[in-house]
């Protein structure tokens, strides 16, 4: 055995009582056997009843946990009229099989998969475009191999056996080709699973806290703004109760409008300004593009607007309210909306996804917003001064707080992925060599 393939064995990081503990480099075929999945459709499974449940490879992509406990996940259950009497006991899924998605859209996802590590006594079949994994040998601890398939060595390994083109698919032959790499001393490998996964708790608790604030928003705006049909919110600060009914009045009356310019002939590496283009706006501002040619210069306190979209697009009528001067140029398709009587950040918060907007979007073609569309936006604002700023100010903070949310949550990824880098062997050498 090489040198190099001596030191690709061994992880970058690791517990300091195992250094000098061996690791094992095997092809998946030699830990693993497959077993039968069946086919069952979504027509084929409901949520309300049935003795067995199944895995849809559909789940294992949106929502199911790298470890697979079914008493935390919504299984659909297989309808009691399916005949399953013909399938055999050892294709029921058990304690530590880990479960593939052959199917995917998307090479990222490809071979995405779970590991079974609880089943609760109840009764679990692997489903459609899927692939049961089970060890030949007890040779990985039960939540090791659910944190190694994900690891980015075996993932990169998984993405270059992927066939297809609109649609990629990994079959079992060509996963049993690549290399797995995992600790000898079984201790470790618990340790190692035992650090991923309160990381993967400390993320799931982060997550929901992130959640909460965003639900708590939503209440909050539908409690600041007055619903359809009224003219004053259910929810008002104190020293404005006796201030009387929202001022009715368009956009026209509020803010001047301006169409963004091409800029598609000028971008460049690093420029002198962001173009604010939709992606720019959909992505708050990460996706950059830059140019040295301003030809739509936009100002601090501007509202920028996405004015196409693809049907039920996320990003129509989104908007992005400026922060700063001399930096940002608007690209076409977007327009910039430049607010006078009224404060900025309650009109962000009034036009930002306004209903007004998403019903010219048919579900059938593309949406595009004319200037008489945005111009026309019907809207109700407290004609004090004082209010529009209180109210701006409570929902500024309270994004303020899920910004430093979704950055902390961000951050954990960043650290889990890191961990996973280093806590596994990096084999991409051995295979390419």
């Amino acid at each position: 055995m090489s040198k190099e393939t001596i030191n690709a064995m061994v992880p970058k990081l690791r517990f300091p009582e195992f250094k000098e503990e061996g690791c094992n480099i095997e092809s998946f075929g030699e830990l693993y056997t497959f077993k039968v999945t069946n086919s069952f459709s979504r027509d084929n499974l409901n949520y309300e009843s049935g003795k067995v449940k199944n895995i849809h490879y559909g789940d294992i992509h949106t929502k199911f946990s790298t470890l697979f406990d079914i008493t935390k996940e919504k299984v659909p259950f297989i309808n009691p009229s399916i005949s399953i009497e013909k399938i055999q006991e050892e294709n029921y899924c058990i304690e530590g099989d880990i479960i593939f998605a052959d199917a995917s859209e998307d090479l990222q996802d490809v071979g995405k998969s779970i590991e079974i590590v609880n089943l609760n006594n109840e009764k679990l079949l692997s489903g459609l475009h899927t692939l049961l994994a089970r060890q030949k040998e007890p040779k990985l601890i039960v939540g090791f191999g659910g944190h190694l398939f994900r690891s980015g060595a075996v993932r990169a390994q998984i993405q270059r056996e992927a066939q297809g083109a609109k649609v990629l698919g990994i079959s079992g032959t060509r996963l049993s080709n690549i290399k797995i790499g995992y600790p000898n001393n079984k201790l470790e490998q618990q340790k190692i699973r035992d650090c991923l996964s309160s990381l993967d708790q400390l993320l799931s608790a982060e997550s929901q806290k992130l959640d909460v604030l965003k639900a708590h928003k939503k209440g909050l705006m539908q409690q600041l703004f007055p619903a359809e049909g009224e003219t004053v919110p259910k929810f008002r600060f104190p020293e404005f109760k006796d201030n009387g009914d929202w001022e009715e009045t368009t956009l026209s009356q509020v803010a001047n409008y301006e169409n963004g310019k091409a800029h598609e002939q000028d971008i460049v590496e690093t420029g002198d300004y962001v173009v604010v283009n939709s992606k720019f706006i959909s992505s708050d501002g990460e996706e950059r593009k830059f140019t040295n040619t301003a030809f739509c210069l936009a100002r601090k306190g501007d509202i920028l607007m996405v004015l196409s979209d693809v049907p039920n697009g996320k990003a129509i009528a989104k908007c992005f309210l400026l922060d700063a001067d001399e930096l940002y140029t608007v690209n076409q398709r977007i327009c910039r909306i430049i607010p006078f009587n009224v404060n900025n950040v309650l009109l962000y918060y009034i036009l930002n996804r306004n209903p007004h907007f998403l019903a010219f979007d048919d579900g059938v073609k593309q949406t595009n917003l004319r200037k008489e569309d945005v111009l026309n936006c019907p809207m109700l604002i407290p004609k004090d001064p004082i209010e529009q700023q209180k109210i701006a100010e409570c929902l500024a903070a309270l994004d303020a707080l899920i910004t430093a949310q979704a950055e902390q949550i961000g951050q954990l990824k960043q650290h889990k992925k890191g961990l996973m880098q280093q806590l596994f062997p990096n084999l991409n050498d051995i295979n390419n060599g």
